[in-house]
């Protein structure tokens, strides 16, 4: 998560992803509240990403992060498919920047459909963009 070219992609990053103890301590407040699940994605004994449903005024998010070195070779599709079999909470929504057109493809394999815009400030951007809402019936 530190590589700043993958933050820019991702646009919706903390304050300072550098932050180690700010990190641990999201992490922990997140794997401590029932309402968000979390998954981490390991393949050949070596984590490469996550995954996660979390709440944003009462409606399901999806969240993932994987690796530089694995993107482009279907591992989020594949994540994502298998979380959402483990997770059944529907309707679900994801949402990108509007420029990440790679995690919008996930998003549109995995069954999800646009279904509106909205403005986001984007820490990594340093400004309010534009980001894609997606979502999964």
């Amino acid at each position: 998560m530190q590589d700043k070219e993958q933050q820019h992609q991702a646009a919706f990053v903390s304050k300072d992803p550098s932050d180690f103890d700010a990190h641990q301590a999201h992490w922990e407040k997140m794997l401590a509240n029932p309402e968000i699940l979390n998954r981490t994605v390991v393949v050949d004994g070596e984590v490469i990403g996550s995954i996660g449903r979390w709440m944003m005024d009462g409606v399901a998010q999806i969240t993932y992060w994987f690796g530089k070195e694995f993107t482009g070779k279907s591992y989020a599709t594949n994540a994502l498919k298998m979380f959402l079999e483990l997770d059944q909470t529907r309707p679900i929504e994801g949402r990108a920047a509007f420029d990440n057109f790679a995690s919008m493809r996930v998003l549109e394999k995995c069954g999800f459909v646009k279904t509106g815009t909205d403005l986001y400030f984007s820490n990594a951007r340093n400004a309010e963009i534009e980001e894609v809402i997606f979502e999964l019936r």
